[in-house]
């Protein structure tokens, strides 16, 4: 029900598997075209040539090790970041050249942000809401009913630096919807939320998608993608190494969970004898 009311506020005012190529999987409505992008740090290439794209309403998992390039990928898309080569189009708009459009069209929450400490939830969110361009009753409208949904009404008068992790990372989602995007970008969404908030962002996602919102969803909790997830992209080393349903991909690498898969795909499955060794380290 709290999930419903944000998602009225915002509208009133299975896949093939493919592993390394990221080839298109038979949709034709792609909302992010991804094609043969690199990206380099100075001289230091972190993603090589990766190849995907996102279709409206879907929920897309984006999972990797630390430093496999997931935030780089995000950051590129929302027009932060220019990558060196390929091509990159989000609702038909080309990156970078027309970053400053694309990013009215997008919802963004960073794994990490600087809010304005000194101000309140409240004025942060206005201010958003007014740099999107939302009109001042619909802005005050959503803000109202967005952070009654998340149990910050009392707290909207507070400065941001009294909020908790928890409570500044709500405010942080609130923002990204404001102004009703059609891509929304999700880098560890569920940081620092409590048990309760946390299941509210994950059904809130469900419902923006059945809006026809497209949701990129990176976190390292897998479970959590595994149950959401229309589909999941794995990166390993700046490459694309797999993009199907979950249940594809537990298919095609005969595991039963998405844990598994990434387990297999990404060998992570030799950390078994560095966790042995520390035990019994501990234990000696």
């Amino acid at each position: 029900m709290r999930k419903r009311r944000v998602v009225e506020g915002l509208l009133e005012a299975e896949t093939d598997v493919n592993f390394g190529h990221g080839e298109s999987t038979g949709y034709n409505d792609a909302i992010v075209e991804f094609d043969q992008v690199v990206f380099s740090y100075g001289h230091v290439e972190v993603l090589h040539e990766i190849s995907f794209r996102l279709e409206r309403g879907q929920i897309v998992g984006l999972l990797g090790p630390n430093g496999a390039g997931k935030s780089t990928t995000i950051k590129i898309i929302a027009g932060i970041h220019a990558h060196r080569s390929g091509n990159v189009r989000v609702a038909g708009l080309p990156l970078p050249e027309r970053a400053i459009d694309v990013k009215q069209r997008i919802g963004y929450v960073p794994e990490a942000a600087m809010l304005f400490e000194t101000l309140t939830g409240q004025e942060f969110l206005e201010l958003c809401g007014r740099l999107h361009g939302v009109e001042e009753d619909t802005l005050q409208a959503r803000i109202a009913g967005i952070l009654e949904t998340f149990s910050l009404s009392s707290d909207r008068v507070l400065r941001l630096d009294a909020y908790s992790k928890g409570m500044r990372q709500k405010i942080l989602i609130a923002a990204a919807l404001l102004h009703n995007p059609d891509l929304i970008l999700l880098d560890e969404p569920l940081s620092g939320l409590d048990v309760n908030a946390a299941i509210l962002v994950k059904d809130l996602i469900a419902a923006l998608a059945a809006e026809g919102k497209t949701i990129l969803y990176s976190s390292h909790v897998l479970d959590v993608v595994e149950k959401i997830c229309d589909r999941v992209l794995i990166i390993h080393q700046g490459r694309l190494i797999a993009d199907g349903s979950a249940e594809g991909l537990k298919e095609s690498t005969k595991q039963t969970t998405l844990e598994d898969v990434f387990r297999v795909l990404t060998n992570s499955a030799n950390v078994d004898p560095g966790v042995g060794r520390i035990v019994s380290v501990l234990r000696s």
